[in-house]
């Protein structure tokens, strides 16, 4: 072994095969779950529908280099998502748009709202809701009131367990408010899903002779960080390149305290039926407890008989529980308290981290593929 990577999703993976492809050496993958392909994970269930085991992934991105990575190790096919929000027993697309403004407001009212929002933003296509919430426009600001209170506030105190005003604002601009009838979730330019599962992506991306996946390892078990910032792998100093994506506070035995985390409890049901909601994800902001459901037959379409759908709850996470981490918690304190972390691993000298959880950002697929990508010129340059 010339190099160890914890963690075989996609940061993992991507490092792995750069280090195996273009460096020649020898990669070890440790993961502590029994597959490949970390959150992006998919399998068919007992009634023959692909499922995605933990939580909806499609690939979106404006980068033509990423689409173009992604398709060396599998067959991809053009995959437009759509969502909608439930407020006040209607659905509603999300992003917000014009049918939104049309569904809650009167004839009258939506077509002054439509022709205030042109008055004021011109040709700009889209909003976040933060900026809606400090128009100085009367109409405008009411309609982001609406928004705030009937959707965001609601699904983001859900989602991160505590109220929207102490979340990150990037999370708030996450998901946009369209001027238009516009619908998809999603802008960019590729927005596809594999033609044939996630699982067979890995498989390419992860097909070379110096890599060896070792399932079912608990990395912690094996690896220490001594006081003095040398890595430890089995009790004995390891000089070898180490990339790691799982949580920081972790690995560093909470040195500066827990890092927020959620989690997701899903509760899968089959029926018998057609079609149980109106897109593949749906987003119940005013359900007491869960956050969303997915329905899976629709993501991507699949001419099966019957219907799976998760039910979808976000939950602390809590470390000595067997949990996974989904998500960091972006608030100001957090985010400070994971710089301590991050300028401690950076004196490890043959340590390196990325990934949604070692990096704690909420990455979208492109954008952690597109740190991974980053790391490995990084790697480049430490190797040789």
């Amino acid at each position: 072994m010339d190099c160890l990577v914890i963690g075989c999703g996609l940061s993992g993976a991507v490092v792995a095969r750069f280090l195996a492809e273009e460096c020649n050496k020898k990669v070890v993958i440790w993961d502590r779950r029994s597959h490949i392909a970390g959150n992006m994970y998919d399998c068919n269930d007992e009634h023959g529908i692909l499922i995605h085991k933990y939580g909806p992934h499609t690939f979106h991105t404006k980068e033509r280099y990423l689409y173009d990575y992604v398709r060396r190790f599998a067959k991809w096919k053009e995959f437009k998502l759509t969502c909608m929000a439930k407020i006040d027993g209607k659905c509603t697309p999300t992003p917000f748009n014009f049918t939104t403004i049309d569904a809650y407001y009167s004839e009258n009212d939506a077509n002054r709202l439509k022709k205030r929002i042109k008055e004021v933003f011109g040709d700009q296509e889209t909003a976040t809701v933060v900026e809606l919430l400090e128009s100085k426009d009367t109409y405008i600001q009411e309609f982001a009131e609406f928004l705030f209170q009937k959707d965001y506030s609601l699904y983001t105190a859900k989602q991160w367990g505590i109220p929207a005003k102490e979340v990150d604002p990037s999370i708030l601009k996450r998901v946009p408010v369209r001027f238009s009838y516009k619908n998809g979730y999603f802008d960019d330019a590729y927005q596809v899903m594999p033609e044939k599962s996630y699982v067979s992506f890995f498989e390419g991306l992860l097909n070379h002779n110096n890599i060896n996946v070792e399932l079912g390892i608990e990395a912690l078990h094996h690896l220490q960080i001594s006081n003095d910032n040398q890595l430890l792998l089995n009790g004995a100093i390891n000089n070898k390149p180490v990339i790691y994506t799982g949580a920081l506070d972790e690995l560093l035995s909470m040195q500066y305290g827990s890092l927020p985390y959620r989690t997701l409890q899903f509760d899968w049901k089959f029926e018998n039926i057609e079609s149980f909601q109106d897109a593949p994800v749906v987003a119940y902001p005013q359900a007491p407890d869960y956050t969303r459901i997915t329905e899976y037959k629709k993501l991507p379409v699949q001419n099966v008989q019957g219907t799976t759908y998760a039910v979808e709850y976000s939950l602390k996470y809590e470390h000595r529980r067997s949990m996974e981490p989904y998500y960091p918690v972006l608030t100001e304190q957090s985010i400070r308290q994971y710089e301590q972390y991050r300028e401690r691993a950076k004196k490890i000298k043959n340590l390196f981290f990325c990934g949604r959880l070692a990096d704690f950002k909420y990455y979208n697929m492109d954008q952690a593929l597109k740190r991974a990508l980053e790391l490995c010129n990084e790697l480049k340059s430490y190797i040789n």
